[in-house]
């Protein structure tokens, strides 16, 4: 099981400790964040999505135009585009940035977000129409012959496309959520399931869970893990770091900041088991740290690996020996981290995963 990367950009320069300024989008810096990413090694981007935000599929599209060999992961909500225009969308994406596209569905973990843009179904019935909605779309994607579909949310004559996506059978499909209804949708449907950073014993459980579910399809999935990454040349200096943003974040947030993500703790179980392990002490194994995921409410992938790259290299391994296969990393100043990751810690765990594949058949031998 070889290592991929994930990073993430967004239109303009913003994170917990860095208050939105200026245009809502700013060409120049997303050209330079999406080459960043593709010089510094990474496999993909996420390109994020809120309901006050820009629109992630025109930024992919502007973002594929710039780079030339980096893939991308879109954020999509079911149930505000008919599943049957969704694919055709995402098909023809795909054939213009050459087959360089991923889709994590989102269902919505907060009531409030679906409702800015008019969706009031719960969250079991959110998950119960991405399940729906991801049938019709990929047999959009498969099916050479027009049909029909009759179902609880969505009804079609006819339905088709003349477009189908670059990669076959389809484009890949991300997964997220820890809800019972959201694992059952994820083993019939993700190929690759994506885990906010947890300790190790919550991953493995998770993973377990997952595949148990995707076994009784006759189904496979990979993992993704979403982690915040401290870099420092020592690990003093890490800590100190760390500290050094958990300050600048409770700032932004105190009254008369303009805190990043502000509000209440999230609605989701992957944010309520994120409070949960922090309520039980922010750091973790080795160095996970979930200080800032408790500050902001479990709100957005928040919690971090402080240390060294080889340190914090080295618990990505332990990760990746829990099922792990992709890290989703990005950091507290956005562009700049993920230059720095490219320079130790992309190329290190690479290495160390190589290796400990390396050795996989002697020890089996032996």
């Amino acid at each position: 099981m070889s290592v991929e990367f994930i990073g993430m950009i967004q239109s303009r320069k913003v994170s917990e400790i860095h208050p939105a300024q200026g245009p809502a989008v700013d060409r120049d810096y997303v050209k330079a964040f999406a080459q960043a990413h593709e010089q510094a090694g990474f496999d993909r981007i996420l390109v994020p999505l809120h309901s006050t935000g820009v629109d992630p599929i025109i930024t992919i599209a502007y973002a594929a135009s710039v780079t030339e060999r980096i893939h991308f992961m879109l954020a999509h909500r079911p149930g505000f585009v008919a599943p049957t225009v969704a694919a055709r969308q995402l098909a023809t994406l795909d054939q213009f940035t050459g087959g360089r596209l991923g889709v994590h569905f989102i269902s919505g973990g907060s009531d409030a977000e679906q409702r800015r843009d008019g969706d009031y179904l719960d969250h079991d019935a959110r998950y119960e129409r991405t399940d729906e909605y991801l049938d019709v779309l990929r047999r959009v994607w498969t099916t050479d012959q027009p049909f029909d579909h009759t179902g609880r949310h969505y009804r079609f004559e006819n339905a088709g496309s003349e477009v189908k996506p670059a990669q076959q059978p389809h484009i890949p499909i991300f997964f997220g959520g820890a809800s019972d209804v959201a694992i059952r949708v994820a083993g019939k449907h993700a190929d690759i399931y994506a885990l906010w950073g947890e300790s190790l014993a919550q991953v493995r459980e998770v993973v377990a869970r997952v595949r148990a579910e995707a076994a009784r399809h006759g189904r496979t999935v990979r993992f993704s893990l979403s982690l915040r990454p401290i870099l420092a040349a020592t690990e003093d200096a890490a800590w100190a770091r760390a500290e050094h943003i958990l300050a600048q974040t409770r700032a932004l947030k105190s009254p008369g900041g303009q805190g990043y993500n502000a509000g209440g703790p999230q609605q989701s179980v992957g944010a309520q088991r994120l409070l949960a392990a922090a309520g039980e002490g922010v750091r973790t194994d080795k160095r996970l740290w979930t200080a800032i995921a408790k500050e902001i409410g479990g709100r957005s992938n928040s919690t971090a690996l402080v240390g060294t790259p080889a340190q914090v290299a080295e618990s990505l391994l332990d990760y990746h020996d829990a099922g792990i296969d992709t890290f989703l990393i990005r950091g507290f100043d956005p562009l700049e981290d993920a230059i720095d990751y490219g320079r130790e810690l992309i190329p290190l765990t690479r290495r160390l995963v190589a290796e400990r594949q390396a050795q996989q058949p002697a020890r089996r031998a032996a």
